[in-house]
């Protein structure tokens, strides 16, 4: 079973950045899609980016240009990099991973808050 913990949520102001991080517990291999998603108060739970492992990363309209999925698969960790944040930003962000083959699983990280003041 894979253990998610996000780190790097604060608060910040508009136009500034942040760099979230999930670390994983184990080691992800097979055919997985690592994801990062967010949840404003009184909004439905939304993709942010997600990235296909030996594969290519996904943003949605929102962020694109702004934010950044990658990996480092010798920490086990994925990273969000979000520069010029906007108040619309703020939600709680949650690390997601999905492994596929004989061993499925959804595993998601505890949230990190992360809010933009004007």
């Amino acid at each position: 079973q894979v253990q998610l913990v996000e780190s790097g949520g604060g608060l910040v102001q508009a136009g500034g950045s942040l760099r979230l991080s999930c670390a994983a517990s184990a080691t992800i291999f097979g055919i997985n899609v690592m994801g990062w998603y967010r949840q404003a108060p009184g909004k439905q739970r939304e993709l942010v980016a997600s990235l296909i492992s030996g594969g290519s990363t996904n943003y949605a309209d929102s962020v694109k240009g702004r934010f950044t999925m990658s990996r480092d698969n010798a920490k086990n960790t994925v990273y969000l990099q979000m520069n010029s944040l906007k108040p619309e930003d703020t939600a709680v962000y949650y690390c997601n991973v999905v492994l596929w083959g004989s061993r499925p699983g959804n595993y998601w990280g505890q949230g990190t808050q992360v809010t933009v003041s004007s």
